[in-house]
């Protein structure tokens, strides 16, 4: 064998046997696995970090996020499709979260960010995206046909305040001040449902006008004044509107116009019954 020849064999041999030890040596930096080495029995990406999330921590979006220890997280909620015909008569397919069979169907179970009067009822106009098209919402001085929120009965000018979701992992933000609902607040929480991180916003729409100094950026807590119940957007119609929507995988909600923030394509309407928590007995 000529010197060449035995020298590029040689290299050959060295590289595969390089190749070799490396496909045998384990991992020990957090850099992502070459998709060749997976092979075709391999779990999905997402079950891959789960399991390689530290604990007190949980997969969103590609990264572990830390979570309260010891919390418990909610039930991963199902979305449903439904639809209804609008004013016009035309059909509007659209998907949303219907009420858990196990949680309680009375509102009145539930802490709300206004409190009843006495002898009131509470709830106006209640959730009805998930029933028949004949059940749904309808009347002369209704704009849109079907109500993804709850209107609450309230006097002018009352308070509302921030009510925590139930397994929220931190402060709520405010996503947006201004028209959307007529006056309106947006706030944004992140919930720990099934074995991830979701995304809700919240609307509080017809409002006298937001709390003062209000503005988007800001961390609100538990009890933190939002705003002031009105009729804004519904002259004479003095009522909190209160709309829970889980962001959908890949939106990116702080980017959207506030038009789009309702719109079921970046949003799904959920019943609130399904992460508000309970009141006291």
């Amino acid at each position: 064998m000529q010197p060449l020849t035995q020298a590029t064999a040689l290299i050959a041999a060295l590289i595969a046997l390089a190749h070799a030890a490396e496909r045998g040596r384990p991992r020990v930096g957090p850099g992502p696995v070459p998709a060749h080495a997976l092979g075709a029995s391999a779990a999905p990406a997402s079950s891959a970090l789960a399991s390689a999330c530290p604990e007190g921590t949980l997969p969103d979006q590609g990264v572990c996020i830390p979570v309260p220890q010891g919390a418990a997280g909610g039930a991963e909620l199902t979305a449903a499709e439904n639809a209804h015909r609008d004013r016009s008569g035309a059909w509007r397919f659209y998907e949303q979260i219907p009420r858990r069979p196990e949680r309680p169907g009375d509102y009145r179970r539930y802490r709300w960010p206004v409190p009843p009067l006495p002898g009131q009822n509470l709830v106006v106009s209640g959730y009805d995206l998930d029933r028949p098209d004949v059940q749904q919402r309808r009347g002369a001085h209704i704009k849109a046909v079907g109500h993804g929120g709850l209107d609450l009965g309230q006097r002018r000018g009352a308070e509302v305040r921030l009510v925590n979701l139930e397994h929220q992992t931190a402060d709520a933000e405010v996503l947006f001040v201004g028209e959307v609902f007529g006056n309106s607040v947006v706030t944004r929480h992140s919930v720990r449902e099934g074995d991830r991180l979701r995304e809700y916003v919240i609307v509080y729409g017809h409002l006298e006008g937001a709390a003062p100094g209000l503005s988007r950026g800001m961390n609100v807590r538990e009890g933190a004044l939002l705003g002031f119940v009105g009729d804004s957007g519904s002259p004479g119609d003095v009522h909190l509107h209160f709309e829970v929507r889980r962001v959908r995988d890949g939106i990116n909600v702080a980017s959207l116009a506030p038009g789009e923030l309702t719109k079921n394509a970046r949003t799904v309407a959920c019943d609130p019954r399904n992460v508000m928590p309970l009141a006291a007995e």
